[in-house]
């Protein structure tokens, strides 16, 4: 397991992916000191009032995880970096190649920059189609080591990699994990490289990303604790 020293409450990042910034709200209070962590992405973004409901969540103590993906020309990438220092943002998410990975890290500031390795949402097949020859893994484990070489402070990787990262990457690397499921996935569900809460833990991840277990859960606010205390025992093992 990961020997970074994070308080366990951090560890669980939920996805604010809701329709607009008043059902983000409703969703903050209702989950209350059950989640500490937020990741808001493209749909708030989309819907507007995307910074005010940073700033009213910064206002409360939360840490926010901005998952814009952000993947232009090196200069555009890095302006927009340059834009989240001082907000109170933990981490931003960045996509493409060496040079914006670069750009980004050398703009961030007081951000933490995760560089996104290749979505839970993508299997073989998906890579194939692509025009990536190269396995899931080794394309993975790549795209991590020249993070880590362009000042990115992590990754977004599944915790299916997470063992291998740990392996052959610097444990300085922040390894953030989307796709938990806590129960067996869903067919219609659109994640494919998925693990549950304790074996990304197990395999090394820092942080987990979870949206829907929580978010569509009928008491969102217990499903949220249920799976602090699943973090909380795994680490209370790992110290025994």
């Amino acid at each position: 397991m990961t020997p970074k020293n994070i308080p366990n409450r951090e560890r669980l990042i939920f996805a604010m992916d809701v329709a607009d910034p008043q059902a983000a709200r409703q969703l903050v209070e209702q989950l209350g000191d059950a989640v500490v962590f937020y990741k808001i992405g493209l749909e708030l973004f989309m819907s507007g009032g995307y910074f005010e409901l940073l700033d009213w969540m910064v206002a409360r103590g939360k840490k926010i995880f901005v998952d814009l993906k952000f993947f232009d020309v090196p200069a555009t990438v890095a302006a927009a970096v340059r834009q989240l220092s001082g907000r109170g943002v933990t981490f931003a998410t960045i996509h493409g190649n060496q040079a914006i990975m670069e750009a980004a890290a050398a703009a961030k500031g007081d951000v933490k920059i995760l560089a996104v390795t290749v979505l839970t949402s993508l299997d073989r097949g998906d890579l194939d189609d692509l025009g990536f020859t190269v396995d899931v893994e080794k394309l993975v484990l790549s795209r991590a080591r020249r993070a880590l070489e362009a000042g990115c402070d992590g990754v977004v990787s599944s915790g299916l990699e997470a063992p291998m990262l740990r392996e052959f990457i610097d444990h300085r690397l922040l390894v953030v994990t989307p796709g938990i499921r806590p129960v067996e996935n869903k067919p219609v569900d659109d994640q494919k490289r998925t693990v549950d809460v304790a074996q990304a833990f197990a395999n090394g991840a820092d942080y987990i990303v979870v949206g829907r277990p929580i978010r569509d859960a009928a008491d969102p606010r217990a499903a949220a604790e249920a799976i602090q205390q699943t973090i909380a025992r795994s680490f209370a093992g790992a110290r025994a």
